[in-house]
């Protein structure tokens, strides 16, 4: 598990990072999501040692991080730094040589590496002639190729279609699967959504929430309820009637409702199982849980 614990970091009199904390624990994926300029590249590159902090401590497994255990750690910068000139595959071995890895091992992990993210056929091009997307690819594996015990990636997602996120998000799942916690940032909440266990969220270098996904949808939801009825007459317009309720939403033998008790919004359930049975059934009925968007806008407000 990667602990990060009272860090605060300044540049100049502009304080960026204030007091942050929140931890990333092994074989889970969490997204750390925030505005432009919140303090997601400042955080990750004092994870990394890029930056030092001004206060508080980062640790792996409670020990401090060492210089030692940073080169064990894969990391993928949003700014592209390989070279423009140097062939794929090459230049990941040469990457995997560089973290202490054999000639042989390192040819082994770079060849699987572009095999699996779909790079096998452009392996022996140049990466300035390799499109944004597939340049990404690259990038993400001179990330892996030295088989790391952790990930920190920012923007891993940037600039890659819906067939190559997908790519990637079956490669990290994977290496999350393996035991190693997996940190990333990323404006694309709907991706966070579905892949991560764990969120947290940063604004004006304050943690705002941090949790696994669904303790964050049970925090944030309300009392908002859904209910759905099917059937050849199905009608919830006397869901406006029922006391403690009050109807957002109606179409049919649909309707979303505010209820002021938990109690208020199990006598619409009890009502509906009794309501003209013939004609209607309940289909559905719950909470309406907020999606990673909701919970972010409420969070940043």
């Amino acid at each position: 598990m990667i602990e990060i614990t009272g860090v605060s970091r300044s540049f100049g009199d502009r304080r960026v990072l204030s007091d942050v904390s929140f931890g990333v624990e092994s074989g889970r994926m969490t997204g750390f999501v925030g505005g432009n300029g919140a303090g997601k590249t400042t955080t990750m590159r004092i994870i990394l040692g890029v930056l030092s902090a001004d206060a508080g401590t980062v640790t792996l497994d409670g020990s401090p991080l060492t210089p030692g255990d940073r080169a064990r750690f894969g990391y993928m910068p949003e700014e592209r730094g390989l070279y423009p000139k140097m062939k794929v595959l090459e230049q990941l071995v040469y990457l995997g040589r560089l973290h202490g890895m054999s000639a042989s091992a390192a040819k082994a992990s770079a060849t699987g590496l572009v095999e699996r993210l779909g790079l096998g056929e452009r392996a022996n091009d140049t990466l300035e002639s390799l499109s944004l997307g597939n340049q990404q690819r690259a990038q993400i594996a001179a990330a892996l190729v030295h088989e790391p015990v952790a990930l920190v990636l920012d923007e891993p997602f940037s600039g890659l279609d819906p067939i190559a996120v997908e790519v990637v998000l079956g490669v990290l799942r994977d290496y999350a699967a393996q035991g190693a916690p997996v940190l990333f940032s990323s404006h694309q909440l709907d991706i966070v959504e579905r892949l991560c266990d764990d969120v947290v969220v940063i604004g004006d270098g304050k943690i705002l929430a941090s949790g696994s996904r669904e303790a964050l949808r049970a925090e944030h939801s309300g009392r908002e309820f859904e209910i759905e009825l099917a059937g050849p007459a199905a009608d919830a317009g006397w869901v406006r009637e029922q006391p403690g309720v009050a109807v957002t939403h109606l179409d049919g033998g649909f309707a979303r409702f505010d209820a002021d008790s938990d109690d208020a919004a199990q006598a619409v359930l009890v009502r509906a199982v009794g309501h003209d049975a013939a004609a209607s059934v309940v289909r559905r009925f719950g909470p309406v849980t907020p999606t990673l968007a909701q919970i972010f806008k409420e969070v940043v407000q």
